[in-house]
């Protein structure tokens, strides 16, 4: 799995220079620019440019550089043209909406290995995301996940989703949930990460956004997709750990390790029986903490 943390991936609209700027300067752990559903028919050309310009001339900080290109099918050239004007740029990734099937990924794949190969970059330098936000997606999600080396993330899309079956989104996802357990699911077990889909409703309490990306959290998602930047700082402090949770992990490590000394297995802490699969649990917590640049040690 790729250690890059991606707690927010706050979209922008590639045709749009200055929100691109604005959402750089917002130290997101990573910036979409949207080829896709955020840009106008009308304006494809001009999104490919302002995007390939953005790569060269607006400082990214730490935030990774990722671009959303239009589904990868027979319909259109659309794709393949996102790809070839904004390779050459280097980009940091690239998010592949619509998969379905493992062959829209390798015809991604094989486009920028060929850049790789061109331009001297190492290979699977550039990583791709894969959005799953339909049924026959979901249904394919293991085929998806082991696709290609560079694949670093599965992303979940409940809008799509919802209307490739026919359902009627409501606040509690319950007609989604299933999808969104099977895609996590799927995720961790070929060593990838899982993002959790957008929370659309800019209207809403920030407690409400706040308590869909702890669910999100608590069931082993890695981040959550944004699309405003007001959601960027919410939805990092819920994935990043408390200074609280960090000492408690810390301090049962170290519980563990003085039990080991003395030949014991499973103990007792704090009123709880521990073995192994907690410790991994905490020291998985440790390492996210690190990769959120928080100092465990």
């Amino acid at each position: 799995m790729t250690s890059r943390t991606r707690r927010a991936l706050l979209f922008s609209p590639g045709d749009d220079r200055h929100k691109i700027e604005k959402g750089a300067a917002l130290d997101v752990d990573a910036l979409i620019m949207d080829l896709e559903d955020g840009v106008a028919l009308t304006r494809k050309d001009e999104a490919r440019e302002t995007v390939a310009q953005a790569l060269g001339g607006v400082q990214f900080g730490n935030s990774e550089r990722l671009i959303r290109i239009n589904p990868v099918d027979d319909d259109n050239e659309w794709w393949y043209q996102d790809l070839e004007q904004t390779l050459p740029h280097n980009p940091d990734g690239y998010v592949l909406p619509k998969v379905e099937n493992a062959e829209q990924i390798k015809r991604a794949d094989d486009i920028i290995t060929q850049a790789e190969r061109r331009y001297g970059w190492l290979y699977h330098s550039v990583h791709l995301l894969a959005i799953v936000e339909t049924a026959l997606g979901i249904v394919n999600l293991k085929e998806i996940a082991r696709a290609a080396p560079r694949l670093t993330a599965l992303i979940f899309g409940a809008e799509d989703l919802a209307g490739s079956l026919g359902a009627m989104r409501t606040s509690d996802g319950w007609e989604v949930f299933h999808a969104r357990s099977s895609l996590v699911l799927h995720a961790k077990a070929y060593g990838l990460q899982a993002i959790d889909t957008v929370f659309v409703d800019l209207t809403a309490d920030d407690s409400q956004l706040v308590t869909e990306v702890e669910q999100a959290h608590y069931m082993g998602y890695n981040g959550k997709l944004a699309i405003h930047p007001r959601q960027v700082p919410l939805i990092q402090k819920v994935f990043t750990p408390s200074a609280a949770r960090i000492k408690a992990a810390r301090q049962l490590i170290e519980a563990f390790k003085a039990h080991q000394h003395s030949g014991r297995g499973v103990f007792a802490y704090e009123g709880k029986m521990v073995d192994m699969p907690m410790i991994r649990a905490a020291e998985q917590l440790l390492a996210q903490a690190r990769a959120a640049g928080l100092d465990v040690d």
